[in-house]
C-alpha cells in the first residue's frame, strides 16, 4: 500500500461513516415524527407514506423535461373542450373545499387568531381534516395545468413561478395533512380555495372562445388578489406567533418564508406583465389584441383563438394601409 493510499483510506472511511450516520439519523427522526403524526389520516389515500406523493412530483418534473421534446416536431393539441370541462370542474372542487372548511370550522367554533389542532374524532374536526385532504389532492390535480400547456406548446407559460408554485404546494401540503390536518392550517387553504374559484372560473370562461374573452378584462386583478392573500397569510401567521399559539412554531416560520418567496415571484410577474412599458408602436397598433392575448395566456385560450386575434391585429391593418397607399399612388399617376 502506498503512502497516498494509506492517507486517503481513513479519510474515505470517515466520510462514508458520516454519510451513513446522517442517513440513519434521518430515518430515525422520520420514524419518531410518525409517532406524533395525525392518526386519523394515516389510512387515507396517499397519506400512509410520502413515497407516492414524491413519485407523482418526480413524474411531473420528468414530464417537464420530456414533454417539450416529445411535442417539438408535432402539432399542438387544441384541447378546447377538455379545458372547459377541466377548469369548471376545478371551480366546483375548490368551491366544495371552501364550503366544507367554512361550515366545519364554523360548527367547531374555530378562532381566526389562534386555533390549535384537535386530533379527536369529533365529526366537525374530521370534516375539517377531510376538506384539507381534498385541498391537498387538488394541488396534485393542478399538475394538469402544466401538462395542458406543454401539449398545446405554450412553453413560454411554463415559467419558474409556475413550476415552483405547483410542485412545492402539492409536496409540502402532504406534510401539512400528515401532521396538522386542522387548527391553523385551515386559514390558508380556506382563503386559497376562494382565489382558485375565481382563477379557474376565469380560465373556464376564456376557454369558451372569443365571444366571452372580450369580457375578461380582470386577469391582472387575479394576480393582485393572489399577492394580497400571501400578505394575509404572513399577517395571520405572525399574529399566531405573537400570541404564542399552540401550533408548531417551525411550521409558522417556514410558512412566512414560503409566502415571502411567492410575494417576490408574483410581484415580479405582475411588473413584467402589466407595468413594464411597451414600445409605443405596439401599444398603438395592438392594444385591444394585447388585452385579448393577456387574457388568454393561461389555460383558457386555445391557439386557434390566439391566432385569430394576432391575425386581426397585426396583419389586417397593414393590408388596409397598403391598399390606401396603392390608391394614393394611382391618384398621383393619373
Amino acid at each position: 500500500m502506498s503512502i497516498l493510499s494509506a492517507v486517503l483510506l481513513p479519510v474515505r472511511n470517515t466520510g462514508m461513516e458520516i454519510v451513513t450516520h446522517l442517513i440513519n439519523d434521518t430515518i430515525e427522526l422520520y420514524k419518531w415524527t410518525l409517532t406524533i403524526a395525525d392518526k386519523r389520516v394515516e389510512k387515507w389515500p396517499l397519506m400512509d407514506s410520502p413515497l407516492p406523493t414524491l413519485a407523482i412530483s418526480t413524474s411531473y418534473l420528468l414530464f417537464l423535461w420530456l414533454g417539450p421534446k416529445y411535442m417539438k416536431n408535432r402539432e399542438p393539441f387544441q384541447l378546447r373542450k377538455t379545458l372547459i370541462v377541466y377548469n369548471f370542474s376545478m371551480v366546483i372542487l375548490n368551491f366544495f373545499i371552501f364550503k366544507e372548511l367554512f361550515m366545519a370550522t364554523r360548527a367547531a367554533g374555530y378562532s381566526y387568531i389562534c386555533q390549535p389542532v384537535d386530533y379527536s374524532d369529533d365529526p366537525n374536526e374530521v370534516r375539517v381534516a377531510g376538506a384539507l385532504w381534498w385541498y391537498f389532492i387538488s394541488k396534485g390535480i393542478e399538475y394538469l395545468d402544466t401538462v395542458f400547456f406543454i401539449l398545446r406548446k405554450k412553453f413560454n407559460q411554463v415559467t419558474f413561478l409556475h413550476v415552483y408554485h405547483h410542485c412545492t404546494m402539492f409536496t409540502l401540503w402532504w406534510i401539512g395533512i400528515k401532521w396538522v390536518a386542522g387548527g391553523q392550517s385551515f386559514f390558508g387553504a380556506h382563503m386559497n380555495a376562494v382565489v382558485h374559484v375565481l382563477m379557474y372560473l376565469y380560465y373556464g370562461l376564456a376557454a369558451c372562445g372569443p365571444k366571452l374573452q372580450k369580457y375578461l378584462w380582470w386577469k391582472k386583478y387575479l394576480t393582485i388578489i393572489q399577492m394580497i392573500q400571501f400578505h394575509f397569510t404572513i399577517g395571520h401567521t405572525a399574529l399566531s406567533l405573537y400570541v404564542n399559539c399552540d401550533f408548531p412554531h417551525w411550521m409558522h416560520y417556514s410558512l412566512i418564508c414560503y409566502a415571502i418567496t411567492f410575494i417576490i415571484l408574483f410581484a415580479n410577474f405582475y411588473y413584467q406583465t402589466y407595468r413594464r412599458q411597451q414600445p409605443r408602436r405596439d401599444a398603438s397598433s395592438s392594444s385591444k389584441a394585447g388585452r385579448a392575448l393577456s387574457n388568454g395566456t393561461f389555460n383558457g385560450l386555445s391557439k386557434a383563438a390566439n391566432g385569430a386575434v394576432v391575425m386581426g391585429s397585426k396583419e389586417e391593418n397593414p393590408q388596409e394601409n397598403s391598399g390606401r397607399r396603392k390608391r394614393k399612388g394611382r391618384a398621383k399617376r393619373e
